[in-house]
């Protein structure tokens, strides 16, 4: 009887199981829908101010930086990104026809870029921020598609496997990561906001892609929030040895100190009165934000500066305050500063002028994460490459000159120094940043869109 009531609830619920195993199948393997046709048009009649604003939107979107290789042809990739699961790397995203996207209709491009879908239903590592780029209007994703179809020149070269094992090298679960933490709808304005405000929200929800460094991740590795309804978006995150500090108006870690008029300074020059450009930012620096307009930048500004920041996490706002007994001359890391620091940043931490950073109020220094700071004092700041020019001076690497406690003792001086309050760096966490990273290039590094 037992055996003859399993048998009847089994064969019950087999056809539901059966049913829900088919859809969920089908889900994870089928094509997203696409808003976009594909153009009516042959590429040699698309509108040249079409291709002219995809280009923009392709600076917007800092394509270049991941999709292509110093030395290498534009965007043929091959960079190399390192992931919790393994390393990936950055496909060829130029029209050739076998190695690229050549064969690729407006929608597969659109079901690419803004749904992270490959043709045949291949599912995209979320590295490529189709999460931020699901935010691009209909018309800018037609205007990239243009852009690569017509002005990029195709180049063969194959895409190099990822080095992630199996079995979490299978894609089909992405399906369900994009389900749970993608918002797939393109950006709408918000009514009660100016278009200088919406214009920023824009660019920094969407091509911009900035929640995709500043804003803390999950545990699925997804960003905890995707616009400014959430706290946590960029409020700031560690990624790749490097700290995104804060975008809001912390005080401390943030953007409170800064007005609107230094945040486009810093996006269009790479420098202002806090802070120069270094670490991750470089590349955003050089290869996208200093080609935005003047009015894009001002609307980035507008609206960062009304993203509220929040005291409790940042603490108490900081002051400046001259040497004391505990963080003067004579403290521990004090002469290291005085020999290998000074002469640039300042007996009293507050730089020289707009090429060398204060110190004194310095994000690096005030952040409770340390690795900023670390991972600049071991291995340098690339170059910075303004309007063509390679910067004059530069943050040279101390890996060589100084040993781990050394680092740790030298970066405590000036996390409590001149009022600064981020804590005192241990000479473990230096020893484990230095075996996983190396010096950066003393070369400028220059990729070009063309």
């Amino acid at each position: 009887m037992n055996n003859r009531r399993f048998a009847t609830t089994a064969g019950w619920l087999t056809v539901p199981c059966l049913i829900v195993a088919g859809l969920l199948a089908w889900y994870v393997t089928h094509e997203p829908a696409s808003a976009l046709a594909s153009p009516p048009t042959t590429l040699a009649d698309i509108d040249p101010a079409l291709v002219a604003r995809g280009e923009y939107v392709a600076r917007l979107s800092d394509c270049v930086a991941c999709h292509s290789v110093p030395g290498g042809a534009p965007f043929a990739g091959g960079l190399e990104m390192a992931t919790p699961l393994g390393a990936i790397h950055a496909t060829n995203i130029t029209p050739d026809t076998d190695t690229g996207i050549g064969r690729y209709s407006l929608a597969d491009f659109d079901r690419a870029v803004r749904h992270g879908v490959a043709p045949g239903a291949s599912r995209l590592y979320p590295a490529m921020p189709y999460p931020s780029y699901a935010k691009l209007s209909d018309d800018d994703v037609r205007a990239l598609y243009a852009f690569f179809m017509k002005d990029v020149a195709p180049v063969r070269q194959a895409n190099i496997p990822s080095a992630i094992p199996w079995p979490l090298n299978l894609r089909w679960p992405i399906a369900l990561w994009n389900a749970v933490f993608v918002d797939a709808e393109p950006y709408v304005a918000k009514p009660t906001q100016d278009a200088v405000w919406n214009r920023g929200a824009y660019l920094v929800q969407g091509p911009g892609h900035c929640g995709s460094c500043h804003t803390p991740r999950g545990l699925a590795f997804n960003e905890k929030a995707l616009d400014e309804s959430a706290a946590p978006f960029l409020a700031g995150a560690l990624l790749d040895g490097w700290y995104a500090p804060s975008l809001r108006a912390d005080h401390n870690t943030g953007l409170g100190r800064w007005s609107e008029a230094q945040i486009v300074q810093f996006l269009k020059t790479g420098r202002n009165q806090h802070a120069v450009v270094y670490g991750s930012m470089t590349e955003a620096f050089n290869n996208s934000t200093q080609f935005m307009t003047d009015p894009d930048l001002m609307a980035i500004a507008r609206y960062l500066k009304s993203l509220p920041g929040d005291p409790g996490r940042d603490g108490p706002p900081w002051q400046y305050q001259e040497l004391r007994t505990a963080t003067g001359p004579d403290a521990p890391g004090a002469h290291i500063y005085m020999t290998h620091c000074a002469s640039c940043h300042g007996l009293d931490g507050k730089g020289q002028g707009e090429w060398m950073p204060p110190l004194a109020g310095a994000t690096s220094a005030l952040a409770k994460e340390s690795a900023s700071a670390i991972n600049i004092t071991l291995n340098a700041a690339q170059r910075v490459v303004a309007a063509g020019v390679p910067d004059a001076y530069r943050m040279p690497a101390l890996r060589e000159q100084l040993s781990d406690q050394q680092i740790a003792e030298v970066l405590t001086f000036v996390r409590s120094a001149w009022g600064n309050h981020g804590g005192a760096v241990e000479a473990r966490a230096v020893s484990q940043l230095r075996q996983r990273t190396d010096p950066a290039s003393s070369s400028p590094i220059i990729l070009h869109m063309r």
